[in-house]
């Protein structure tokens, strides 16, 4: 058994605490959290132990809620941390791990200099075998390496042009992010699949929520049909092709469709691309796909923690992955 802690419980940190707890070679040791609020009692209530900084016990003390240690104590009991804190962070705790000889992954907010690899399952899981500190990237530049993958493989990807409109609820306004050219998604693209051509990504942000939206233009290296593209896209097991028939374009139908799945959280692990988007110009492909931010992620911190612990090889550990979490039975 991999023991494994989760350093953070937010948006991405739960999500990866509840996948950790269903993977049969795995155990969580516990969480840790900052502050004594609805999502620490929502953690207890899980029968997480819970984690908290040496210098917040009597904060949790006075709000009733026990702990099991401080976040060191998580560190020492863990066999690999997954980094779940916010942007920056990760880089701050890295002399901690070091101090106590434990691996840690750390997510696509955090520099790429601070790790040994940056990380797709579908596009490198090799080169994060036996590391001691990983970056899983970011949800966008998943999204995007779990659809290159593939397209690079059977076609070579020459060139690719993308603008991402990213859900930023507190934003009433369209705006550009960040305003210069690229964004960080395609030079993390590169970091993981180095071999493709120029990849240029342009980011936005909307005032909405959890989906992001890609609009997507690539030059490949040959000239397939449309429905090649789609065939060999819908056979990727983390990437769904929406049926046109299905009346889906939305980000907002996107979470009914969740839910009326029974996925929890409204958790779409998979890329969402569809179908009627699909478009060959002779070698150019367009489509437009959707990412849910909250949990595309949480599929590949698993398969990074037995990347890490040198537990399988990508094959054994995606489709063990998959199997348990349900990813590809929408």
């Amino acid at each position: 058994m991999i023991r494994v802690g989760v350093n953070g419980y937010g948006t991405i940190g739960k999500r990866v605490a509840d996948a950790v707890v269903s993977m049969p070679d795995m155990e969580l040791v516990g969480v840790a959290k900052a502050s004594a609020n609805h999502t620490a009692d929502a953690a207890a209530d899980r029968g997480y132990n819970i984690y908290v900084p040496e210098d917040r016990h009597s904060q949790w003390a006075d709000a009733g809620m026990t702990v099991a240690g401080d976040v060191h104590d998580l560190i020492e009991l863990s066999d690999i941390v997954a980094d779940t804190t916010p942007a920056g962070m990760g880089a701050e705790y890295r002399p901690i791990y070091e101090d106590h000889d434990t691996p840690a992954l750390f997510q696509g907010g955090e520099n790429a200099d601070i790790v040994e690899a940056s990380f797709t399952a579908r596009a490198n899981y090799s080169e994060a075998t036996d590391k001691d500190y990983v970056r899983v990237v970011s949800c966008n530049t998943t999204g995007l390496n779990r659809m290159f993958a593939p397209l690079h493989e059977k076609y070579g990807v020459e060139r690719a042009s993308i603008t991402l409109v990213r859900c930023r609820g507190e934003h009433a306004v369209l705006s550009a992010d960040p305003v210069s050219i690229p964004s960080h998604h395609g030079p993390d693209a590169l970091e993981v699949i180095p071999d493709m051509g120029p990849i240029t990504t342009m980011g936005m942000k909307a005032p909405t929520v959890r989906h992001h939206f890609h609009g997507i233009n690539v030059t490949l290296g040959a000239e397939p049909s449309a429905a090649e593209v789609r065939d060999l896209l819908a056979s990727q097991s983390r990437i769904h092709v929406i049926d046109g028939d299905l009346g889906i374009d939305s980000g907002w139908e996107l979470q009914e469709y969740a839910l009326d799945r029974g996925r929890d959280r409204m958790n779409l692990y998979e890329n969402q691309i569809f179908e009627d988007s699909i478009t060959m110009d002779s070698s150019q492909l367009h489509l437009f796909q959707s990412i849910h931010r909250e949990s595309d992620v949480v599929p590949e911190n698993i398969d990074a923690i037995r990347a890490v612990a040198g537990e399988a090889d990508a094959i054994e550990s995606i489709e063990q992955t998959n199997d348990v979490m349900g990813i590809g039975d929408i």
